[in-house]
């Protein structure tokens, strides 16, 4: 992975990650828009629609220069064309984060969620000076979990029942990771 403070952007093999821009409201719409990704993420909703992508993009320019948190597209580096999104919180405080992701139903299988995840441990390390990162998926994702597992976490607990979605509960199970258990 590169990172490029300037124009905060990093690179990989496949995959550019680039800050939104209000420009990617439609594609975000279009990707979200889908009950396959709603089901398996904790806040987004669904219906999604164009202005819950305005609204969301509009918040991340600033969460970022905050240090708050650091949201990056997904993109195809050579064509541009945006496949998700990828997320890391910044608890400060603790000198850790959670890494969250989604990626477009029409990308999934290709690897584009591993890839982006294991950009986003380095720019946690090595660029932000992390302690630990940590993530977590709903029992009913496994494929979420391998992507976690494939980025080197390691699984510290589940949460039983923790939270509700369509009215049934779902086990959250978590994953962390600390700097000097990576190998670089």
């Amino acid at each position: 992975m590169v990172y490029n403070d300037l124009t905060k952007t990093m690179t990989t093999e496949r995959l550019l990650l680039r800050l939104f821009t209000q420009a990617d409201a439609d594609t975000v719409t279009r990707l979200c828009n889908d009950y396959n990704i709603y089901k398996n993420t904790l806040t987004l909703p669904y219906p999604y629609t164009l202005d819950c992508a305005v609204s969301w993009i509009e918040q991340h320019n600033e969460n970022f220069n905050a240090d708050k948190c650091y949201e990056f597209a997904i993109c195809n580096r050579e064509t541009g064309d945006l496949y998700g999104a990828i997320a890391l919180s910044n608890q400060q405080r603790y000198d850790n984060g959670e890494l969250s992701y989604w990626v477009g139903q029409p990308f999934w299988g290709k690897g584009y969620a591993t890839e982006a995840a294991k950009a986003m441990l380095d720019f946690a390390f090595d660029v932000k000076k992390y302690h630990k990162v940590y993530a977590r998926h709903f029992a009913s994702n496994p494929a979420s979990g391998q992507v976690i597992q494939k980025i080197g976490m390691i699984q510290e607990g589940v949460l039983m029942d923790h939270v509700k979605k369509e009215d049934r509960y779902e086990d959250l199970i978590y994953y962390g990771v600390v700097r000097s258990k990576v190998e670089m």
